[in-house]
């Protein structure tokens, strides 16, 4: 059984990929997005490079600016390592 300290890891570094993913895909710039988002530059350059651990306050202002669900991305990256969702 994976310990569940290892597990969250797993699935927030998912999240923040996915949410790179989606930027990428909409070809928004990461100066664009913190903007938006009203977050520094640099903080979403280190979110996304994993130097920094986002709070949920920051991954909910990126998906505003996104138009994503922040729900469906924890869905799914938790899908995605492998860990189990509890009703």
């Amino acid at each position: 059984m994976v310990r569940k300290d290892l597990l969250a890891g797993a699935i927030s570094r998912r999240v923040v990929h996915l949410l790179r993913q989606e930027r990428e895909r909409q070809q928004m710039s990461m100066n664009v997005l913190a903007q938006r988002s009203g977050l520094a530059q640099s903080t979403i350059s280190r979110i996304e490079h994993e130097l920094r651990i986002p709070n949920v306050e920051t991954l909910l202002r990126m998906c505003m600016v996104l138009e994503i669900d922040l729900g469906h991305f924890i869905q799914q990256a938790t899908k995605d390592v492998g860990g189990t969702k509890k009703s």
